[in-house]
């Protein structure tokens, strides 16, 4: 599961939701980033030896692009716990309607 292990940084988040918008050249990304453009370069390394990005020449640009097949893969994993959450959001949900009636009704809480 080296997608989640890439995933865990906010900056190669930030990278690969770019990048879910289509294809972009390294220099255009490093310029949307305050850090360094060798510190995006090796945030793009990561992903791409993860899978997620691959990555293409142009001339001297070098353009990157979302690969979603580690994403399904990661969207298999969780897939069983996605009626856990379900359950419990909608457990919140309930509750934080009965408490809006409450407040209408001039209950106490």
């Amino acid at each position: 599961m080296d997608a989640l292990a890439a995933l865990a940084d906010p900056v190669r988040r930030e990278l690969v939701g770019l990048l879910a918008r289509g294809e972009v050249a390294a220099g255009e990304l490093a310029g949307r980033f305050l850090v360094s453009r060798p510190a995006i370069s090796r945030h793009l390394r990561v992903l791409r030896e993860a899978g997620l990005v691959t990555v293409r020449s142009e001339g001297k640009r070098r353009l990157y692009a979302l690969d979603p097949a580690p994403l399904r893969e990661l969207d298999d994993w969780l897939e069983p716990y996605r009626d856990l959450w379900a359950q419990r959001l909608d457990a919140l949900d309930t509750e934080i309607a009965r408490g809006g009636r409450s407040k209408r009704n001039g209950e106490p809480e």
